[in-house]
Formats: C-alpha cells, sequence, structure tokens
C-alpha cells in the first residue's frame, strides 16, 4: 500500500514513515523540504499519485488560535481536494487529547480540524493522542532562560511518538475508522517534573519553576481537562523509561 504522510519528516510524521516501510508499504513525506507545501498546495497532485492513504501529523508553531485555525483548515482543504483528484480513499488524522472540550490556542486550528476531517468528502479516520514524551525537552528548549526554566502547570498523560506512529499505520491499514479511542501513555505525569527529570539527565541542574497559565486554556492544563477517560488505548513506555533509554551509553 502506498501512504503519504503529510508532516512526514517531523516528529511523528518521520516515524509513521520509517514505521510504514518497515510493514513493507511505500510511504511518501509530504513537507516542504521533499517539494510539497501544504497551504498553498503545491506539489500535491504529483505527490498522491497512487496513494490509498494519506496521514496527516503536520504542525505549526504557534500558540495563536488564529494562526493555528487558518494553517490547519487550510491544509485540510488543500489535502481535501488533492486527494479527491488522486482517487485517495482514505484521510487520516492526528489530533490531540481535549481538543474537542478545550478548544483554545493552538488546540483551537486541531479542533477546527477535526470537524473538517469530519464533515468532508474523503472517508476518514481521527485519531486524538496526548502529548508525546518528546514534549518535556521541547518546553526546555523553548522555556529555558539561562539557570532558569518555566514549566506550566500541567497535568498529562504522555505517551512516547514511536507507539503513535506505529498505532497510525495500523489505522491506516484497518481502512477509514471514524473516531476511534484515544491513545495515552501508561500514567499520568506532571510537566514540571518531566523537564526537571530530562534537564538532570542531560547534566543541567536549572531550576524549573512552575507557573499557572492564565485563561481557559491555562484552566484546562490544570483541572485534567486535556487528560483521557476511561476508553483510551494505553501505550507501553512510561516516561521515566523513555528517558532512561536515552540516558549516555545506552
Amino acid at each position: 500500500m502506498k501512504i503519504a504522510v503529510a508532516g512526514g519528516t517531523g516528529a511523528v510524521g518521520s516515524l509513521v514513515v520509517e514505521e510504514a516501510r518497515a510493514r513493507g508499504h511505500e510511504a511518501v513525506a509530504l513537507a516542504r523540504s521533499a517539494g510539497v507545501d501544504l497551504t498553498t498546495g503545491r506539489g500535491l497532485d504529483t505527490a498522491l499519485e497512487g496513494v490509498a492513504v494519506v496521514v496527516d501529523t503536520s504542525s505549526v508553531q504557534t500558540q495563536s488560535a488564529k494562526a493555528s485555525t487558518e494553517f490547519f483548515t487550510t491544509a485540510t482543504r488543500m489535502l481535501h481536494h488533492a486527494e479527491l483528484q488522486a482517487g485517495v480513499g482514505h484521510h487520516l488524522a492526528l489530533s490531540i487529547v481535549g481538543a474537542d472540550r478545550a478548544p483554545h490556542d493552538y488546540y483551537a486550528g486541531k479542533r477546527a480540524q477535526e470537524l473538517l476531517v469530519a464533515e468532508g468528502p474523503v472517508p476518514w479516520t481521527l485519531l486524538r493522542a496526548t502529548q508525546f514524551h518528546e514534549f518535556a525537552p521541547q518546553m526546555l528548549a523553548r522555556l529555558g532562560f539561562g539557570p532558569l526554566a518555566l514549566a506550566p502547570t500541567m497535568r498529562t498523560q504522555p505517551i512516547a511518538a514511536r507507539e503513535v506512529a506505529e498505532h497510525l499505520v495500523t489505522l491506516a491499514e484497518q481502512g477509514p475508522s471514524g473516531e476511534v479511542a484515544p491513545l495515552a501513555g501508561p500514567r499520568e505525569e506532571n510537566l514540571a517534573r518531566m523537564m526537571r527529570a530530562h534537564d538532570r539527565a542531560a547534566g543541567r541542574r536549572r531550576a524549573v519553576l512552575e507557573i499557572a497559565l492564565p485563561g481557559p486554556f491555562g484552566r484546562a492544563l490544570r483541572d485534567g481537562t486535556i487528560l483521557t477517560g476511561p476508553d483510551a488505548v494505553l501505550g507501553r513506555q512510561s516516561f521515566d523509561e523513555w528517558l532512561a533509554e536515552r540516558a549516555p551509553g545506552r
């Protein structure tokens, strides 16, 4: 089966490409580095020739609800148009747990994407996943200032990006399934603790200061709104196991 991965050079998309190829599928990355632009549609028609399923793992670096919504609605519409032209029979989108309950900031764009996928012209599957273990080092890079790093107060149940990629390929193989059970890590974590643990494992001793973000999105991060319910599929690898796997000498 030929699988096209939107955002195929990103943290999850690159792993989807790798996993699909390991299972014997032909996988192509839809990314600017491969001559494809999701916001203009450039290169999409050629890239989707012979494709059976598009897996959308694309993302945008913003916390603005307006910018996020503009990106995800534009990208989804461009993909749908090209999929119809190419005869693609399955659109599989990766979203975030809580996007439907806390459609604020970045999550506003993900919710807009979800609605377009469900109402769109191409048979679809929607998977919501929690944050990845890789979220901790990403936040350290964004919110680290010399000897100090800031950590939004956040309850999360992170999962290894590789397990998300494996699940996405399985869903691609199964065909259109609508909204499927969400995917989460094996246990709840606190983001500040994750950031401190990652910093220590990297040999740094920065002070990680936990701050409560204002507004409805900050409240959703704190009160468990973005956590999964009892219907979630749970991953295998905990954050501490993931971190130990990356320790020097391993």
